[in-house]
């Protein structure tokens, strides 16, 4: 059985029989991955390996093929860097919940994309270390993953410009069909894909506008990717921040 070590996010977990689930990871090895965990609710051994999975915790691994099974396994599996407040901030791991969700439904291929598991991977660092812009942290998220996805705007941003996303322009004049977000969106969209992660507490926005933003963004994902539909943490994401 051929073993081979790599790096992952985790995206989702279902639970199997008694005491196994199946982990899906964003790999930097092959993109998304499921593995067959066994024993991690045993109480023997040394100790539960259900705290490693939790949504978007970086592990490192050694896995090993199942060229029989649909699923590999885990020969060896770790923390990939130690989380010092996600797991104990509400609000960081809300977010973390809504962001592995987002990931889970919306990326199905299963080959290596490396500066999309670099953005991801990097996410979980800088949401773990942040301290201040943490309710804009979704918001910014989600503009740069849809660049990352190959949604990035078509064209540069102009002030007082709309944003047609059907189109995937920004454009002087509204247009006619509903896909558009408004003029305060199009200037956060922009604002966010410019922004650096580590000056989002800069970004001064009240809930509504956060809200209003959230809608367009899913919007945008929506049009595109119809999978965006059936993520569920959006609603405890909305209360909150």
């Amino acid at each position: 059985m051929k073993s081979y070590k790599g790096r992952g996010i985790v995206l989702h977990t279902l639970k199997y029989g008694d005491s196994s689930m199946v982990a899906y990871l964003l790999t930097d090895i092959g993109g998304r991955r499921s593995y067959m965990v066994q024993g991690v609710r045993s109480r023997s051994g040394r100790g539960s390996k259900l705290a490693l999975f939790q949504p978007m915790f970086p592990v490192e691994f050694e896995g090993l093929e199942s060229p029989r099974q649909q699923m590999d396994r885990f020969k060896e599996v770790r923390a990939g860097f130690v989380l010092q407040s996600l797991p104990f901030d509400v609000r960081k791991s809300t977010m973390a919940l809504f962001m592995a969700e987002v990931l889970y439904r919306l990326v199905r291929e299963s080959e290596p994309n490396e500066p999309l598991f670099d953005f991801v991977w990097g996410s979980a660092e800088a949401l773990d270390a942040m301290d201040d812009g943490v309710s804009n942290f979704h918001l910014w998220f989600l503009a740069n993953l849809s660049r990352l996805l190959g949604y990035r705007p078509g064209n540069d941003y102009t002030p007082g410009a709309w944003f047609d996303i059907r189109e995937g322009l920004y454009t002087p004049v509204r247009p006619a069909h509903p896909g558009v977000m408004t003029q305060e969106c199009a200037a956060l969209l922009d604002t966010m894909l410019r922004c650096d992660v580590r000056r989002l507490g800069e970004v001064a926005l009240n809930r509504k506008r956060r809200s209003d933003f959230l809608s367009a963004m899913l919007s945008y994902f929506g049009y595109h990717l119809d999978a965006i539909s059936a993520v569920q943490s959006v609603r405890i994401l909305r209360e909150v921040f």
